[in-house]
């Protein structure tokens, strides 16, 4: 059954085809459906993931047993990550609730400090799961999923502020962390004026110092044509979560708009739906080259 593939497996065979992943964040039941439902018509895996923010709002445990339910139903690859989890609490409880990734996001501490929680993090899913991987983000993209004037000072907005291909390699030597999502011109959330470009021939390069497969993060913004230079660079997940929420919200007023006496909500949502999952086919099919 398909179902049954590792998120590692199909991770390198992305990698092998020159293509990406899909990973995108979800606030309920909906979203996850609309994920689960457009990959299946593609025929491509996708990972659903939940920052800790999004977890807190529906439940650890009870997004565990949501996406299962709809991947059992479609008989389809469908991941779960733990996004952004910035406590080894966070991880922990996220990995006995079986999910199949987790990112423990370091970025605010020091390199030292940092290190010595991603190894804990390593650690404790490897004497719990032999499929589960864990993920860090090395270099700072910002924070937050919203809609920016500029972008923020705190972001890696030059090449001197970049994740640096030799420290790729030494975090994940001195930690044994299975991906890396770094700072390549990325940033979290969007920018009016454009986001930035992101640089390809530095993503080759830590790819192959890093030894392990890399995430983009901060993905809404980007050009298609820069997912694609990405994609071919190294790129072999990618995520989106701020044009999707934007999409989402976007929907649910007209479809308030178009119905102000509708009290139902599976009825006024409908336009939400249709616009989230509008653009979560847009992003697998240009992802997955389809």
């Amino acid at each position: 059954m398909s179902h049954t593939r590792t998120l590692d497996e199909c991770i390198k065979e992305a990698e092998e085809k020159k293509i990406a992943l899909g990973h995108f964040n979800v606030s309920n039941l909906e979203m996850m459906w609309a994920i689960g439902r457009v990959a299946k018509e593609l025929g491509v895996p996708v990972v659903i993931g939940v920052s800790e923010g999004e977890r807190n709002f529906v439940g650890t445990k009870q997004t565990r047993a949501m996406v299962d339910s709809i991947k059992e139903e479609l008989d389809h690859p469908i991941f779960l990550n733990a996004d952004h989890t910035y406590t080894v609490e966070g991880v922990k409880e996220a990995i006995d609730a079986g999910y199949d990734s987790v990112i423990f996001d370091g970025t605010k501490l020091s390199t030292e400090e940092n290190l010595k929680k991603t190894r804990e993090v390593v650690m404790y899913v490897r004497s719990r799961s032999a499929h589960t991987l864990v993920e860090a983000e090395l270099g700072n993209i910002g924070h937050g999923s919203v809609v920016r004037d500029s972008i923020p000072e705190e972001a890696a907005h030059n090449e001197s502020m970049y994740t640096k291909p030799d420290f790729a390699k030494m975090f994940v030597d001195e930690t044994g962390v299975d991906l890396v999502a770094p700072a390549v011109g990325n940033i979290h959330g969007m920018v009016k004026s454009g986001n930035p470009h992101i640089k390809t021939d530095l993503i080759e390069q830590i790819r192959e110092f890093a030894g392990v497969p890399l995430v983009l993060h901060g993905g809404s913004g980007i050009t298609d044509e820069d997912f694609i230079k990405g994609i071919e660079a190294g790129i072999s997940t990618i995520h989106i979560n701020t044009e999707l929420r934007l999409a989402w919200r976007q929907g649910l007023v007209q479809g308030l708009s178009q119905n102000p006496d509708e009290i139902a909500p599976y009825k006024y949502v409908t336009d939400a739906i249709e616009a989230f999952s509008d653009l979560i086919e847009r992003r697998i099919k240009l992802f997955a080259r389809i």
